[in-house]
């Protein structure tokens, strides 16, 4: 068993015809054995994970019964680095999974209710697996007519991947090269410096599609050090990536102003693209870049992509 967080909180799930309140809470979490599957036909990808049970209680909080529902499946648990864990189904009707030699924890081998009843409860299991050896950190709830809901695993820290996952604002070396680039990619240095939530009307100027419109920008800010002997175009932030707490991927967002004024009001801290700007040998650049998440969700992970022979993705903590 791993300690949780079980506050209980306001949702929504959506089926094909209708939105639905619940009040939903994960009750328990608990690590079982590579060998609680072992009778379990798993994909190669799956293969060596450990299974995780996610046991969670949900209360029909509308007035019309709830047909066929699996929040269950909205449910997922993280990592440090926003790894989302892979939800596996093992349901009685699954041709694929087979008798199992020990019966699986709170019965994650068992179909959901069928139905729930308005103003009743329901407690599901969701199998949940997740890499050998790393330490799951949040349980996120996400219903694409909702916030996304958080819950903290344990002391919220987890693991650092084996060192791979730096601490927040550490500087790192990679390599980056661009059009103009001769030879070999050219060393950085690479160190985040901020990452701070934004408000939607920040981005007024900007053309933003109708899902968009229900997402918080979030501004990330890392510094660059050029350690080589060319000089760079301002492009560094082509290989910037965040992470989020309910483990989404989350890539930067391209904006084009329709304001007429040629930069989007309320957005200093991102603005700075200098397109006649190269950062020369020596020198350093500070670049922003806007990702858009949804209410309730924040960055896990920040990461940086260089270019170069042997070069591999940078990782920090977002906090």
């Amino acid at each position: 068993m791993l300690p949780i967080d079980s506050t209980v909180r306001s949702a929504t799930w959506t089926d094909r015809s209708a939105t639905h309140s619940l009040k939903v809470a994960p009750e328990r979490l608990a690590r079982g054995t590579a060998a609680d599957l072992d009778h379990v036909r798993l994909d190669d990808d799956l293969k060596g994970m450990v299974p995780y049970y996610l046991t969670i209680t949900y209360t029909n909080t509308g007035s019309a019964p709830l047909a066929q529902p699996d929040p269950e499946s909205h449910f997922t648990v993280t990592l440090a680095d926003g790894t989302p864990g892979r939800a596996v189904t093992l349901w009685n009707t699954n041709t694929l999974a087979t008798a199992s030699s020990r019966p699986l924890p709170d019965d994650c081998g068992a179909a959901g209710p069928a139905s729930v009843a308005a103003k009743a409860t329901a407690t599901v299991c969701q199998l949940v697996m997740l890499p050998k050896g790393r330490t799951p950190v949040t349980v996120a709830y996400a219903d694409e007519a909702g916030a996304t809901l958080l819950w903290k695993v344990g002391d919220g820290e987890g693991d650092d991947n084996d060192g791979r996952l730096l601490a927040a604002r550490t500087s790192a070396e990679s390599s980056y090269k661009d059009v103009t680039t001769k030879g070999d990619a050219v060393p950085l240095r690479v160190t985040p410096k901020s990452v701070e939530a934004g408000r939607l009307k920040d981005l007024g100027d900007y053309d933003l599609g109708s899902t968009s419109k229900r997402l918080v920008p979030w501004y990330v800010t890392l510094q660059y050090r050029n350690l080589g002997k060319e000089k760079l175009l301002p492009v560094m932030d082509d290989g910037v990536g965040l992470r989020t707490a309910g483990g989404r991927e989350v890539q930067p967002v391209p904006l084009i102003d329709f304001s007429g004024a040629g930069e989007g009001e309320g957005i200093d801290q991102c603005r700075g693209s200098v397109p006649h700007t190269r950062l020369a040998p020596g020198s350093t650049l500070t670049l922003c870049t806007i990702h858009l998440l949804p209410e309730g969700d924040r960055p896990a992970m920040v990461s940086f992509q260089g270019e170069g022979n042997g070069v591999r993705t940078l990782t920090w903590r977002a906090d």
